[in-house]
């Protein structure tokens, strides 16, 4: 393939302003919530306990819904969620703003697939930072739901790309309902800018080894990540998870801190979790353990 053909067709050689077809509103959203956080810290610099407590516990169950459903529990089957507590989950993840779970199961999937070649959904190595980090949310044209992610094509996880939209208004305007200005801008904007930048770093900052040739896994791990991405801890280990992407667990030593996996032992402990897969090196002892006793039976 020439290089004037690669740069005809791959998507991030388009200008950053043009969004792909069908993803004008994305594009939208993204430039609003910044305009509005600056005129929020402008006008709000410090805002309230209340807000600034509303605005963390949002920011954080969210968090837990993105890495723990969506990403462990969803896209790679690493456990079993109680279905009540999957869609609450859900919820609180929608409204970070974090995306319906069909589409960003069939996005990750896609990506664990071609992981850092010239196909990758979000590959810096390709893009650059830039296309890595938020570009590829607006102009990256789709992965096929029906390809990527046919087991969550059903009318549980459909009802979600509906209700969309109205959750996302509700997460922008709804801390101005309850707290006026101050919580319109701190509950709204400024938390769906923190979250969505904290969330995006794992496509971007974590994939961005240098010197590694085309379609060598560039995932790394970066500890001080983690304080930042509030409850989605844990997605900081990335080199971890890429290493064992079947696993439920992220953090493999007693110093990374994997709060996903805190919330995941906390609900297994209350039988809301189930069929939770430990890592790669626990499950093969374990199989090991199982065929001695076998051979000794």
């Amino acid at each position: 393939m020439s290089s004037t053909r690669v740069t005809a067709e791959q998507p991030w050689t388009r200008p950053w302003w043009k969004p792909s077809e069908g993803n004008g509103l994305v594009f939208l959203y993204i430039v609003s919530i910044h305009i509005l956080t600056i005129v929020g810290l402008v006008l709000f610099p410090i805002p309230s306990w209340r807000v600034a407590l509303t605005a963390l516990a949002l920011a954080s169950i969210g968090g837990v819904g993105t890495s723990v459903c969506y990403h462990r529990a969803l896209a790679h089957k690493a456990l079993q969620l109680n279905p009540i507590v999957e869609h609450i989950l859900i919820f609180f993840t929608i409204l970070n703003a974090s995306g319906e779970p069909i589409t960003w199961v069939a996005n990750h999937r896609n990506h664990h697939s071609k992981a850092d070649t010239e196909d990758d959904v979000s590959s810096p190595r390709h893009g650059g930072f830039g296309w890595a980090h938020v570009r590829w949310v607006y102009q990256w044209s789709g992965s096929d739901p029906r390809r990527w992610a046919p087991d969550l094509c059903k009318p549980k996880y459909q009802i979600w790309q509906k209700l969309q939209t109205p959750i996302v208004l509700l997460s922008l305007f709804g801390g101005g309902l309850l707290f006026g200005w101050q919580g319109l801008f701190w509950v709204g904007a400024i938390r769906l800018v923190y979250v969505m930048h904290g969330q995006m770093f794992v496509n971007s900052l974590l994939h961005m080894t240098p010197g590694l040739p085309e379609g060598v896994d560039s995932s790394r791990n970066i500890w001080w990540l983690g304080p930042l991405q509030l409850g989605a801890w844990g997605e900081n280990w990335h080199r971890n998870h890429h290493f064992d992407a079947a696993s439920a667990r992220f953090g493999r030593r007693w110093w990374q801190v994997d709060v996903g996996w805190g919330v995941i032992r906390f609900l297994k402990s209350l039988h809301l979790a189930k069929n939770v897969r430990l890592p790669k090196e626990i499950r093969q002892r374990q199989s090991a353990a199982i065929a001695r006793q076998a051979e000794s039976g």
